[in-house]
């Protein structure tokens, strides 16, 4: 391809070509190119570091009333259910989600632009209760530069969940997509400023983690870094930012416990537990992928479970009928394989699934079955370690006590499901569980209102809510003497 015709990256408003090796997009549902995206040089990013200090430092969006400020960011939610489609096609072609999830997750981003639109215009600072003759108060500044790293498995839901609290929060955004995603946040750049955000408030530049993540990161103008992906990243960017004395919200791996006890709704409980791990292919970080069932309803469900999985129409995501599309890239597939393949020479049972799907017309994609895994305890490779796929290991627990310590034992803390019709009993284990996110007789609800984050290896901060914008600024206290 030439690259002439490749995808530029957004700086100071402009539309720039690179040097450096561009990004070749791959379709990994057909194995075919898409086409290449510029990535950044090293200049460009101190020059797209420049222009986002320019911008953060304007009185034209800091300084800027919170109606008027508001009024853009809604307008970016409208613009993008405008370009729902384009959004979705190139989410899909990028990562291989089916068409349907990719249509829910744009118009989850567009919500966020919405919601975060509301929270900058009702959003109060405080009155402080006085000790003295004075008046006190706590009001809210924004960092100035912030850094948005966004994963490949969401990429749509997850710019959104960034750059709209940072914007809303009164900064610039310095926004580095996943190498495999990068066309979703360069339409948003392009869409954010036809809604009229000013230039430099937004710069878009694609690039790998080890070389455009890195700089930017370490750089000295970047005031405050939110990042989602793998836990090692996060370290390497915990390690930088505390030499830099820079907070950083961390939204890292996991490995959720989905808990059934043999008093649940077993048929909800199955449903549950496979769109839990088999929907986006399990490459989602609240996946349910360690299930826990009690022993006296053990093979009872996982009858269920293997029914729904042997059922799931694996397919080329923009097929209707598809309802599980390919793993996002070929060496991904491959990372998956080896897990299962190291389990099941280590003894696991696979009860089904754990290989590419037979049907000739997937054979060009990085496909994968939904594979459920038994015969393991908790303490395995394969239960400990994240597989970020549609694998799910089953376990037996046989009280209360039993299961809390399995659930708990593990370096993350992302998530958790409960099924049980013992209310006292969900509440219980809810609060004993070790996890950012617990759902009680269903999964995967999300809100953009409510704070999400992890315990453990599973990072830092909270995102969403009131609190997400809140995370991209810092407080200050102001006095007024009242002493004549």
């Amino acid at each position: 391809m030439n690259a002439d015709t490749s995808k530029p990256l957004l700086i100071g408003g402009e539309w720039l070509r690179s040097s450096a090796p561009p990004l070749v997009s791959v379709n990994p549902a057909t194995g075919a190119t898409n086409y290449e995206v510029h990535t950044a040089t090293a200049e460009q990013v101190e020059q797209a570091v420049l222009s986002a200090t320019q911008a953060a430092a304007q009185a034209s969006w800091r300084g800027m009333q919170p109606p008027q400020r508001a009024a853009v960011l809604h307008r970016i939610g409208e613009l993008m259910l405008r370009d729902a489609e384009t959004f979705a096609e190139l989410q899909r072609i990028e990562n291989g989600k089916v068409h349907a999830e990719c249509m829910v997750q744009v118009r989850s981003a567009a919500a966020t632009f919405r919601y975060y639109a509301s929270v900058c215009e009702t959003l109060e600072s405080a009155l402080t209760p006085s000790r003295g003759n004075y008046l006190s108060m706590a009001v809210y500044e924004p960092y100035g530069v912030v850094v948005a790293i966004t994963p490949w498995n969401s990429p749509m839901t997850m710019e959104a969940q960034k750059v709209a609290p940072a914007l809303a929060a009164g900064n610039a955004v310095i926004l580095k997509p996943s190498e495999l995603t990068p066309s979703p946040a360069l339409l948003l750049g392009r869409i954010a400023l036809e809604a009229g955000l000013p230039p430099g408030l937004l710069n878009v530049l694609p690039g790998t983690g080890a070389a455009v993540g890195s700089a930017l990161v370490a750089h000295a103008g970047v005031k405050m870094v939110s990042f989602t992906g793998g836990t090692a990243s996060g370290r390497r960017i915990a390690v930088v930012a505390a030499q830099k004395l820079m907070p950083v919200a961390l939204e890292l791996g996991g490995k959720s416990p989905h808990i059934v006890f043999a008093d649940a709704d077993l048929d909800a409980a199955a449903d549950a537990v496979a769109g839990g791990i088999f929907e986006g292919s399990g490459q989602s970080c609240v996946a349910g992928s360690r299930l826990f069932v009690q022993r006296s309803v053990y093979e009872a469900f996982i009858e269920k479970l293997l029914a729904k999985a042997r059922g799931l129409k694996v397919g080329l995501p923009d097929r209707p009928e598809s309802k599980m599309g390919p793993i996002a890239s070929f060496a991904h597939r491959q990372h998956i394989a080896g897990m299962v393949d190291a389990a099941r020479a280590a003894g696991a049972e696979v009860l089904t699934g754990g290989g590419a799907p037979e049907d000739e017309a997937l054979s060009a994609g990085a496909f994968y079955l939904p594979t459920v895994v038994a015969g393991i305890s908790n303490r395995s490779d394969i239960a400990q370690n994240e597989i970020f796929g549609p694998v799910v290991c089953a376990m037996v627990f046989d009280d209360e006590d039993d299961l809390i310590a399995q659930a708990n034992d593990s370096v993350f803390g992302l998530a958790s499901g409960i099924w049980t019709r013992d209310f006292p009993r969900a509440w219980r284990v809810a609060r004993a569980l070790e996890a950012g996110t617990v759902w009680i007789n269903t999964y995967k609800q999300l809100s953009i209102a409510t704070p999400f984050g992890g315990f453990k290896d599973s990072g830092l901060g909270r995102e969403k809510g009131t609190g997400g914008m809140r995370l991209y600024q810092q407080a200050k206290g102001i006095y007024f003497g009242l002493g004549g």
